[in-house]
C-alpha cells in the first residue's frame, strides 16, 4: 500500500490513526477542490453549464456510492452526515407516543440524541440492550431497531443476520462501516443504512449517503421539503415527491465538496477498495494482538478497523503521543479507551510505536 500512502500528505509527517473520525485527505481531492472554486471565483455560479454540473455530478456520486453499498442508485439519498440519514429515518417513519425503538448500549450520539429528541417530543419508548444481545431483545411490538453496523466505541460487529432475522425494521448506523468493511446492505438484511463521507472514504465533511429499501421509500414522507425532493421542481405547490430515496435526502452538496468526495474515491478505487479494506482490517488484528501481547487490555471487537484499549488517563495519553511522536488517535469520552482507527494507508511500523507507547504506561 505504498503507492496509497504517497496520496495523503498528512502521513508524510503523523501516524495518522483517527479515520474513524475524519479520513485522512488526499492530495488530489485538495486539488479537485481548489480547482471547483477557483472555478466558481473566476467564472460565477451561475449559466447553464454550471447548473448542468451542480445536478449531474451529485447524481454520479450517488451512483459510486451505491455501488460500494451493493443496492440501486434509486434507493440512495444524499445527507449531510450519518445523524442527518438517522434523523431522516426517525422523522419519515412518523413514530408514535408509546412505539417501542431498540437500540445498543454502545451507540453514538448520531443514533442517541435523535431517539432522545423523539422520546423527549413524541412519548416514544427507547429500550436500550446490550450491543452482542440486542437480536434477541426484537419484540413484536419494535417498530424499529436503530443501532450500529461496527460499534464507534469497540469496534465490534453487529450480528445482523439475526438482527434481520428478528422481523423488526432495522435502521444501520454505517459512520464505521461504509469505506472500512465490505457492506453489501442486501446481505446485512437492513431495511435503512445511514453512513458518512469524511470518515473512511476520505471525503468532505458535510456529505453523507443514506440507503433506504426501495419496498419502502414510496410510502415515505420528505422529511426536509425543497427544491431536492420534487419529481418536477417548477410545480412546487403540485408535483409529486420524487418516487426513489432522493426524496429522503437533505439537498444538493456544494459543487466543491461533490469535486472532493469524486476525487477520494478515485484514490481509493484506483487502490482497489476491497485491497484497501482488507489490508486494514488486517492490521487492526495485528495491532490488537500486539496490544494483548504487551499486557494492554483491549476492547472486545470484530472483524473492523478499530481497535481500541485502556490506558490510565486517555485524553493525556492522546496529547502525549501527538506532541512528541505525531501519534494521532482519540479517547472515547466516558470510557477508558483509546481508539486507534486504522486504515490501508497506516503502516506496521506506525501500529508498533502505538504498541510500545501504549504498553509503557
Amino acid at each position: 500500500m505504498h503507492s496509497l500512502r504517497a496520496e495523503f500528505p498528512v502521513l508524510e509527517q503523523n501516524a495518522y490513526l483517527n479515520a474513524g473520525t475524519n479520513g485522512p485527505v488526499p492530495r488530489r481531492a485538495l486539488d479537485a477542490a481548489s480547482e471547483s472554486l477557483r472555478r466558481q471565483a473566476e467564472r460565477g455560479r451561475s449559466g447553464a453549464a454550471f447548473f448542468k454540473a451542480f445536478a449531474e455530478e451529485p447524481e454520479a456520486l450517488r451512483g459510486r456510492v451505491a455501488e460500494l453499498l451493493g443496492c440501486d442508485q434509486a434507493e440512495l439519498a444524499l445527507t449531510c452526515s450519518t445523524t442527518d440519514g438517522v434523523n431522516a429515518v426517525l422523522t419519515a417513519l412518523d413514530l408514535r407516543r408509546g412505539d417501542d425503538v431498540l437500540t445498543s448500549d454502545e451507540e453514538h450520539p448520531g443514533v442517541l440524541a435523535p431517539l432522545a429528541a423523539r422520546r423527549e417530543r413524541l412519548g416514544i419508548r427507547v429500550r436500550t440492550a446490550p450491543f452482542a444481545e440486542l437480536p434477541g431483545e426484537v419484540r413484536p411490538s419494535t417498530r424499529i431497531v436503530a443501532c450500529s453496523h461496527v460499534s464507534w466505541l469497540t469496534g465490534r460487529v453487529m450480528d445482523t443476520a439475526a438482527l434481520a432475522a428478528a422481523g423488526a425494521p432495522v435502521l444501520l448506523d454505517g459512520a464505521q462501516g461504509l469505506g472500512a468493511v465490505p457492506v453489501d446492505v442486501r446481505s446485512l438484511g437492513c431495511d435503512f443504512y445511514a453512513a458518512s463521507g469524511q470518515k473512511w472514504l476520505c471525503g468532505p465533511n458535510g456529505i453523507g449517503y443514506l440507503y433506504a429499501r426501495g419496498e419502502l421509500v414510496g410510502d415515505l414522507p420528505a422529511p426536509w421539503p425543497g427544491y431536492h425532493v420534487l419529481a418536477d421542481s417548477a410545480r412546487p405547490l403540485d408535483s409529486e415527491l420524487h418516487a426513489d430515496a432522493r426524496r429522503l435526502g437533505t439537498g444538493y452538496p456544494a459543487p466543491h465538496d461533490t469535486a472532493f468526495a469524486h476525487a477520494a474515491l478515485d484514490v481509493l478505487e484506483e487502490a482497489g477498495i476491497e485491497d484497501v479494506q482488507e489490508q486494514a482490517v488486517a492490521l487492526a488484528g495485528r495491532l490488537s494482538d500486539r496490544l494483548d501481547e504487551s499486557g494492554v487490555a483491549v476492547a472486545e471487537r470484530g472483524a473492523s478497523t478499530l481497535v481500541s484499549f485502556e490506558v490510565d488517563d486517555p485524553t493525556a495519553f492522546v496529547g502525549r503521543v501527538e506532541a512528541e511522536e505525531r501519534i494521532l488517535v482519540r479517547a472515547i469520552p466516558g470510557t477508558p479507551y483509546v481508539r486507534a482507527s486504522v486504515g490501508g494507508w497506516s503502516s506496521e511500523d506506525e501500529l508498533d510505536r502505538l504498541v510500545e507507547l501504549a504498553s509503557a504506561g
